[in-house]
């Protein structure tokens, strides 16, 4: 089976995704309890600080390692198989994350607000959205590698820094003045994402998250009708 060559995706799809990234993780802090839910590294900080001070929402965080790790490994089995049976990855991987997206947000406006985070209601919720960004983080290191993280801003922070100073020296190369533009942009979507899901929190409370799956269906429709699938050619 030769799998299907994986178009480059119009700009607005990683910006679109990496609004999400902001919208989510900052929506699941406010609403679940100090959720991450765009990735890892700040649930073992809020865990740290749970275990001390006695809060809840420990068991949701803990299990949100494993269902980030599961999901992101669903993810890349999603994409082999897709691969070789000739089918259009970046489509079904985007199908994929809208769908637990949707599931995590109807459950969220459905189990929210509640007394605490660990109540199987409101961990569910949380849950399906960290399967959903995991999935989102997967998509977006198999096939959009070439643009910065939809969900975690300090390697491109790191980045535009680095550039910065080269520019400073006059030791930089032309390019360097467009990947600090264009990673700038990315920096300000993410948090515009934040800066809205807060504001729509303070106005709506789990209502809020409606909004993620309408972004993920623009970032479909974006990426335009999937291509023709390879027939196969040999195993």
């Amino acid at each position: 089976m030769v799998a299907p060559s994986v178009p480059v995706p119009p700009a607005s799809v990683p910006l679109l995704l990496t609004f999400n990234g902001g919208y989510v993780d900052t929506a699941g802090f406010l609403a679940i309890q100090g959720l991450f839910t765009a990735h890892v590294t700040g649930n073992f900080v809020t865990i740290g600080a749970a275990l001390v001070a006695g809060t809840a929402g420990v068991l949701t965080k803990l299990l949100a390692l494993p269902v980030f790790c599961l999901s992101v490994l669903l993810c890349r089995l999603i994409a082999r198989q897709s691969e070789r049976r000739g089918r259009a990855v970046l489509h079904r991987l985007l199908r994929l994350h809208l769908l637990l997206l949707s599931a995590g947000s109807a459950a969220a406006v459905w189990a929210l607000p509640a007394r605490a985070v660990d109540e199987w209601t409101a961990a569910s919720a949380g849950l399906l959205l960290v399967a959903a960004m995991a999935v989102q983080n997967g998509l977006h290191r198999m096939h959009m590698g070439g643009t910065p993280p939809s969900t975690l801003m300090t390697g491109t922070t790191t980045q535009i820094m680095t550039d910065l100073g080269d520019l400073l020296n006059s030791n930089a190369a032309p390019a360097v003045s467009a990947r600090i533009r264009a990673m700038s942009i990315q920096v300000g979507v993410f948090a515009a994402g934040c800066a809205a899901a807060a504001l729509a929190y303070a106005l709506a409370g789990p209502w809020c998250f409606l909004i993620p799956p309408m972004v993920a269906v623009l970032a479909l429709l974006r990426l335009g009708p999937a291509p023709a699938g390879t027939p196969a050619t040999g195993s």
